[in-house]
């Protein structure tokens, strides 16, 4: 009965001992670099030699999911649906196209409320720098969750 005993407890022991060691952990991702070239991240003095065919592979595959939308982030700047809101909506996305080019500006029409939005991010702190740049002009601007392009 000792025997049996001591077997039974050099067998629980070991099985904590393993159930310990089984712990695996992963690093958390580094949400300021998702969306972001490997190319823009490395400093100065680092160069970077590839072929020619992994470059071209990188931009068939960006251009073939192009037209493919993904969870990401937009500014809503603007949402009305008085008698003035679409004309005031036309003129707040080309305020938007001169003050941030290159950043999707997008107006749209949902009946009766005539919508301006900014941006394509894809994580809500890449939307909360140009959201801190917009709140003292646009006090009425807030981040929505939506499908957004395809970052290029």
């Amino acid at each position: 009965m000792k025997r049996i005993f001591v077997i039974f407890t050099l067998l629980m022991l070991g099985g904590v001992s393993l159930r310990a060691q089984d712990t695996t952990r992963t690093a958390p991702v580094d949400s300021t670099l998702i969306g972001k070239s490997i190319l823009s991240v490395l400093g100065p003095g680092v160069q970077l030699e590839q072929s020619a065919a992994v470059r071209q592979a990188l931009e068939n595959y960006t251009r073939s999911n192009a037209d493919k939308p993904i969870n990401g982030y937009r500014i809503r700047v603007f949402y009305d649906n008085g008698p003035q809101a679409r004309a005031k909506s036309e003129s707040i996305e080309q305020v938007l196209r001169k003050q941030f080019p290159g950043t999707g500006v997008y107006r749209s029409f949902e009946s009766p409320n005539y919508k301006v939005s900014i941006g394509d991010f894809r994580s809500k702190d890449e939307a909360l720098r140009i959201f801190n740049a917009l709140k003292g002009a646009y006090p009425t601007a807030f981040i929505i969750k939506e499908s957004i392009n395809y970052p290029h």
